[in-house]
């Protein structure tokens, strides 16, 4: 089950009120990413991708500043499943490891890892999956850009982690799978991408707790 467009979007209204941040910017462009492709792409649901890409990132409503991938993604899935919404809640779950199973080469140490792991390992994905997956680097809070700057931005941000080379050849393979099916370049979809690339805004940085005010 889904919630409703309206559903959604009251969702991350409340959430960016919890935790206020360009991440509920980005969750609408990665919606609106995911739907532009599907409406491209037989057999796919635009309605359906444009709500589970606007519902990916909900975790981070948990608390206010900085949320770690094992923490929104966790949270993201139980609050899911706890308004019924097992389609959203697999999403949740999915986006952020683009490597699935080898992902999880080792033991997680913590209880939210734990929960991932068991039900990545358990896991094959399907196209929605990986489209959030590529709209999730296909989206920023300022619009749409192409993949290699989205990286950039992240690794900017995070600096350069194990295994995320890897990530980025997932999601070039997930970029010509999409493409495959559509006829045409993704980027052909995604509103004045041609622009957004181009801007440079400076990391985003965290909040501290006693600024209320969303920083872009």
């Amino acid at each position: 089950m889904l919630p409703t467009i309206d559903e959604a979007l009251n969702e991350l209204e409340i959430a960016g009120q919890i935790n206020p941040g360009p991440w509920v910017k980005h969750s609408i462009n990665t919606g609106v990413a995911a739907r532009n492709i599907a409406e491209k792409v037989p057999g796919l649901d635009p309605e359906k991708a444009y709500i589970v890409g606007l519902m990916h990132d909900i975790g981070r409503r948990v608390k206010f500043g900085f949320v770690d991938i094992p923490t929104h993604v966790y949270e993201g899935y139980k609050y899911c499943m706890e308004k019924g919404w097992d389609e959203a809640a697999r999403i949740c779950m999915t986006h952020s490891y683009l490597l699935m199973q080898d992902e999880f080469n080792y033991e997680p140490e913590t209880e939210n890892e734990k929960a991932i792991k068991a039900y990545i390992m358990d896991c094959t994905v399907d196209d929605y999956d990986k489209l959030i997956q590529l709209c999730d680097s296909l989206a920023v809070d300022y619009g749409f850009v192409i993949l290699e700057k989205r990286f950039v931005d992240v690794t900017r941000r995070y600096g350069i982690m194990e295994g995320y080379i890897k990530g980025w050849e997932v999601a070039f393979g997930i970029k010509e799978y999409f493409e495959e099916k559509m006829g045409c370049s993704i980027y052909d979809v995604l509103p004045d991408i041609g622009r957004t690339t181009l801007l440079t805004p400076k990391p985003w940085k965290p909040p501290v707790e006693s600024d209320n005010a969303e920083k872009t």
